[in-house]
This record gives structure tokens, C-alpha cells and sequence, in this order.
């Protein structure tokens, strides 16, 4: 009886001391890594990597010192294969799928970082564009991440830097002439920054008239602003010439004296301080990420320019090659100190968030 215990134990004794030693060290790694990592919420990922790797490494220990025939053996470590390999199967596919949509939209180069964009209901301005997914800041200052496959099946619309329509529209009485509406209107876009400003009759309607004012707007930047500017204009041009923006219908409803306009009097307030733009503090980190990716073109031009100078004759490319030179190092430390900046950013960032 004591001889078939101590056989027994001594089958045993390895599978035991193994998993006393994958308990222990997975125990004491994830101790250690923890405490390594404790001011750090970006290396979360890393960590949870590094144990999840452990722990199917000390799996396998498990198994292959567990005291059974080898046959059964190897069907416990082929079982575990066929998993690892579905799970790898089912998941590579969308992976695989972003990895070639990174890899399109850095080719095709249609939208960069610091473009407004607007995907399908989501608009704001790209802060960075990786491999698998782009981060959009939108104009509350939220940054969302969207997987690159999303990018490519959805359609992407991109505000152009050259230059973008701004519009507005407005209902207006059908006592009041077109023509007095296009002018004043016109006069509007002006007033607000705009060019090639123009109106369009958009809806006869039971009661009034839509119309719709739009014009070039050259700095993209003030995007929000200037949409918010053009309303201001259309409706101070539309008042200055007593023109009511309310419906007949309002006016025949209201319990006022039909002669009374519904137009505010005339502020006479000095004006204060110049009001902050919403995009100054909507897009932070995307004006960031757009003066980077600035700096990066530059970079390029000036490389391809040094290259150019190849062909020339050396004493006629000597000095121009010299200039370029100092002008690409200038910015080469220029972009360093830039991205030093945003990862502190982010990393303050990350400390208030925890």
C-alpha cells in the first residue's frame, strides 16, 4: 500500500511542482509588472499582452507535465491548436482588413492629418492616421477612433485647403421681393469674410420663401466659425433693411400691433475683447497634428530639391545644397520638438483621466 502511494506521488510530484511554479510566477509577474507600470496608464495593453502570453505559456507547461500517455497528450496540445488557430482565423480578418485599409488611404492620400472630414454621420478634423484605425477630433474636442476599414466603406468627404462653400439658409415672406432678398443677402456674405457669394431660391413653401446663401471660404480653419459669422451677418443685413425673418403665419397669429416689427433695436454696446474661435479650442491636438504634417511636407520638398541638385554642376550646387541642408535640419528639430510636445500632452492628459 505505501509502495503504490509513493509510486503515485512520485507520477504526480512533477505535474505538481510545475504548476506550483506557473502559479507562482504568474503571480509574481503580474506583481512585478504591475508595480513597474503603476504611473503609467498607456502600458494597460502592454501589460495585459505580456500576461496573457504567460499564462498560455504556463498552460502548456501544465499540460505537457501532466502524467498521461502521450497519445492523449498530443490530443490535448492539437485541441489547443485548433483553437489558438480559429481565434486567429476569425479575428485576422478584420485586422488584416485594416492593415490594407491604412495601407490604401496612405497611398490614394485623398485626406491628411489636420483635414476636416465628415464620415457618413461623423465630422471633425484627423489628429492621426496609423496602420489600423485614424483618430478624428471632432468640434467638441472629443477624439474618436475609427477603424480604417470603416474609412474606405463609408464615403469620405474632405474639406479641400484651397477653399470650401459655406451656406445658410432662411425663410422669408412672399411679401418681400426676390431681388431685395439676393442683394441683401449677397451684401451678407460679404460682410462675413465670404467670396463669390451667391443666393439660391431653394422652396416655395405654403407661407414662405427658402432661400439659401453661400460663399468661398478661403481659410478652412474658421470652418465652424465662419458658418456661425455668416448667420450673424444674414441676420443683422436682413434687419438693417426691415425685413422680419418670421413666417406670415407667425405674424397673423401673434397678439401684437400689426404695424410692430419683430426686429431688436440697435445695440449700442462697445465692443469687448475679441471672442475666442470655437476651432482654437475644439481642435487642438488636429491644428497640432496639421502643423506637423506640415512640417513633414516641407521636409520632403526640401529632400527632393537636395536631390535635384545631383544633376547640377557641384560648384553651382554647392551653396544651394549647403542652405537646403540647414533648412532641413532646422526642421527636422522643429518636428522632434513638435511630437515631444503632443506626447507629453497626451501623457498629462492620461494622468488627469486616471
Amino acid at each position: 500500500m505505501l509502495n503504490k502511494l509513493l509510486e503515485a506521488v512520485t507520477v504526480m510530484l512533477p505535474f505538481l511542482l510545475t504548476l506550483a511554479v506557473v502559479v507562482v510566477g504568474l503571480g509574481l509577474a503580474n506583481w512585478g509588472l504591475k508595480r513597474r507600470w503603476k504611473d503609467d496608464p498607456d502600458a494597460q495593453f502592454r501589460f495585459q499582452l505580456i500576461m496573457l502570453a504567460l499564462t498560455f505559456a504556463g498552460l502548456l507547461a501544465v499540460i505537457v507535465a501532466l502524467p498521461i500517455n502521450d497519445a492523449l497528450r498530443g490530443q490535448l496540445l492539437g485541441l489547443i491548436g485548433i483553437l489558438l488557430s480559429a481565434a486567429i482565423a476569425l479575428s485576422s480578418t478584420t485586422f488584416i482588413g485594416n492593415i490594407m485599409a491604412g495601407i490604401m488611404l496612405k497611398v490614394v492620400r485623398n485626406a491628411r492629418p489636420g483635414d476636416f472630414i465628415t464620415v457618413a454621420d461623423l465630422t471633425g478634423r484627423i489628429t492621426e492616421m496609423d496602420l489600423l484605425h485614424t483618430e478624428i477630433q471632432t468640434e467638441f474636442r472629443d477624439l474618436v477612433t475609427v477603424p480604417n476599414l470603416y474609412m474606405v466603406t463609408q464615403p469620405l468627404q474632405v474639406v479641400r485647403k484651397s477653399g470650401t462653400i459655406i451656406t445658410a439658409e432662411v425663410s422669408l415672406g412672399y411679401d418681400v421681393a426676390h431681388q431685395q432678398v439676393s442683394r441683401i443677402l449677397r451684401q451678407a456674405t460679404e460682410q462675413a469674410g465670404l467670396g463669390e457669394g451667391f443666393v439660391q431660391v431653394r422652396e416655395l413653401g405654403d407661407f414662405s420663401v427658402t432661400y439659401r446663401v453661400a460663399g468661398l471660404l478661403e481659410d478652412v480653419k474658421s470652418l465652424i466659425s465662419a458658418r456661425s459669422r455668416l448667420r450673424e451677418c444674414m441676420l443683422d443685413a436682413l434687419h438693417e433693411a426691415n425685413i422680419e425673418i418670421v413666417s406670415p403665419n407667425f405674424m397673423n397669429t401673434r397678439a401684437l400691433d400689426t404695424n410692430m416689427a419683430i426686429i431688436p433695436e440697435k445695440s449700442h454696446e462697445a465692443p469687448g475683447e475679441e471672442e475666442k474661435q470655437g476651432e482654437d479650442i475644439a481642435f487642438d491636438k488636429a491644428e497640432e497634428a496639421a502643423s506637423i504634417e506640415e512640417v513633414r511636407q516641407s521636409i520632403e520638398t526640401i529632400a527632393k530639391q537636395i536631390e535635384a541638385l545631383a544633376a547640377e554642376p557641384p560648384d553651382d550646387a554647392e551653396a544651394m545644397r549647403s542652405k537646403l541642408e540647414k533648412k532641413q535640419a532646422a526642421l527636422l528639430e522643429q518636428l522632434r520638438v513638435a511630437e515631444e510636445a503632443i506626447k507629453a500632452s497626451e501623457t498629462a492628459d492620461g494622468h488627469k483621466g486616471s
